[in-house]
Formats: structure tokens, sequence, C-alpha cells
């Protein structure tokens, strides 16, 4: 656990929240009931406003484009509620002692997956959110005695339950402590373990948030029959090094037109800070 002063970071010596050590341990944790019938009810109708007012956002390189109809971007920019939730004392005293309290929001998507439409979106593979943060070669075992540090968050605020026919999200318990990407020839296998831990599903009711250490295996579940969909407020929460990625680096830069034009290939422009839509922002 850390904490900021001064400027530094500095391991923290006050207890934390047993859901944060969780997170810690396990890389990942579910807060029952974090928010009530009746801010689950008016988030849902905002974020619906949001789909039905903004076009998709198709960003990304990979997924189809009809799969953008998923998602709407950068939600605390297009709804004072969603802004709200994100800031939720609940989910920030889980992640802040992991995080430092100047962690920020780097993303911020809200997810609306209709029944039956694993595929499409690229999250029903094994994957992780970025990283790894600290690449291990394979046989190497992270130290029983150093907790992993931790560089971002994902936040899943449910606003419909999500069973185990709707496709939960799974995270494989441990894995964020690899230092690897899971095998890609078992990208869709159900009984995939690490270090002899299988999948461990976020089943949830409204209101629930589900919370992950973005270096965990984990992926959308196969969907069963009886599939309602997944309707969901997405943020990710990093340390203040990392860059906020609501907006591609398209969008918003700090560089000047002239210096962007001087960019010849890919490469110069990644050092100007120019980069492709991939993870979070993608």
């Amino acid at each position: 656990m850390i904490t900021r002063k001064k400027g530094y970071l500095a391991c923290r010596e006050e207890d934390a929240p047993a859901a944060a050590v969780h997170l810690e341990r396990e890389g990942y944790a579910l807060l029952p009931g974090v928010f009530s019938a009746s801010q689950v009810e008016a988030l849902a109708a905002d974020i619906t406003r949001v789909f039905d007012t903004y076009a998709a956002d198709h960003r990304s390189q990979v997924r189809p484009a009809a799969a953008a109809e998923m998602f709407r971007y950068e939600m605390l920019n297009r709804s004072s509620l969603c802004q709200q939730a994100v800031a939720a004392a609940a989910i920030l005293n889980v992640i802040e002692p992991l995080l430092g309290e100047d962690c920020h929001i780097i993303a911020n998507t809200a997810w609306r997956n209709p029944p039956n439409s694993t595929g499409p979106h690229g999250g029903d593979r094994w994957h992780i959110d970025a990283g790894p943060h600290i690449p291990l070669a394979p046989g190497v075992t992270w130290p029983a005695d150093i907790p992993h540090p931790v560089f971002a968050i994902g936040c899943h605020i449910y606003l419909k339950a999500c069973g185990p026919a709707d496709g939960p999200t799974g995270v494989i318990p441990g894995s964020h402590l690899s230092g690897q990407v899971p095998p890609a020839e078992r990208s869709l296998d159900d009984n995939l373990e690490y270090n002899g831990r299988g999948v461990q599903p976020l089943i949830a009711r409204p209101g629930d948030v589900g919370l992950f250490v973005s270096d965990v295996w984990h992926r959308r579940m196969s969907t069963q029959p009886g599939d309602r969909g997944r309707f969901f407020l997405q943020a990710h929460y990093a340390r203040r090094d990392i860059a906020q990625r609501l907006r591609t680096t398209e969008q918003v830069n700090q560089l000047s037109a002239a210096a962007v034009n001087r960019a010849a290939d890919r490469r110069q422009r990644q050092l100007l800070g120019l980069h492709d839509p991939l993870f979070y922002d993608g």
C-alpha cells in the first residue's frame, strides 16, 4: 500500500480497507451495494440518454465497426451523474491505497452489450489491460514478501444484474503477479488457470461495483441460454504518472500543428505522444 507525501510516493502505514487488501493480493474485488436502486435507475437513464444523443465513436482499429455501437466514451464529460458515480467515496477508499491519493481517471466508457453479443467487441478473449506493467520471464515468480505494485485499476459499476448466463467478467485470481499475458492459444478457454487457480466470475447485482487490477487475466465469459446482455459504466483509474485516454491523442495533445506536420512516420508520431488508440482509449 502506498501514499503520497510531499510529492513522493511512500509506503502507507495506516490500515487499508479489506477490499483493498483483497484487490492487491487477488487482483480483483467486488463491492456490494455501493449505489442504491434510485441511483442506479437515474444513472442508467442518463447513460441511455448519452447513447441516444451521441453517435458511436469508431476508435478501435481491431474491433469491427458495428461493435462500436456498444460503447460511449468520455462519459464523465457527457453526464454529471457519471462524473459523480466514478468519484464515489466507496470506490476511492479502496483504490487510493494502491494508486495514491492523487490517482486519476484515465478512461470512462459505458458498455451496453445486447444479448448474445459476445465476440465483436473483443473483450471475450483472455487479455490484460495494457502492460504487463512489470514483465517477468517465463518461470519467474514474484516474491511473496513484496507486494506487487498496482498501476491501473478497472472498475465496473453495474446498472443491471450480471449472472452466469450473461457472460460476466471472469478473472483468474493471482494472475496479475505473473508478469505475463494470457496464453494466446487458450484465449477462449473457460478452464484456463494460473498457478493452479481457475476463473472467478464477477456475479453482480445492480449497484454493485467490480474492481480488477489491470494486469489480471480477465475476459467476458461465454454466454449461456437466457443471456440478458450487460449494462455497466466502466472507469479506469491509474497512478498520476499514467496519461489519460478519455480522448485519443489525435484529438487532445500538447503539440503545435507544425510539430505534427514534421512527424514523418509512425515512430516519430509516437515520440510526440500521438499513439494509435488501443488500451483504454479504443
